[in-house]
């Protein structure tokens, strides 16, 4: 199910949000890697753009569109 996008944007920018990221401690990321799932983040060198890890540790730059479609843009 799609969320909509305004609805996205404000949990972002909510204060829960932002203290959930200040305390983040791995935990979370690395029981998906371990579950075979990848993840997502942002890095300050690749501005616009989101790093997706696999658990086997091969990273890829990608875009996601708003409607979720996954653009590939290189290995990292």
């Amino acid at each position: 199910m799609l969320t909509s996008q305004p609805r996205d944007e404000a949990f972002l920018s909510s204060p829960a949000f932002t203290k959930a990221l200040a305390n983040d401690d791995g935990r979370a990321a690395k029981a998906h890697l371990a579950a075979g799932r990848p993840i997502y983040y942002g890095d300050e060198r690749h501005p616009g753009k989101i790093i997706k890890e696999f658990p086997d540790g091969r990273r890829q730059l990608i875009t996601i569109s708003r409607t979720r479609q996954e653009t590939f843009i290189r290995e990292l």
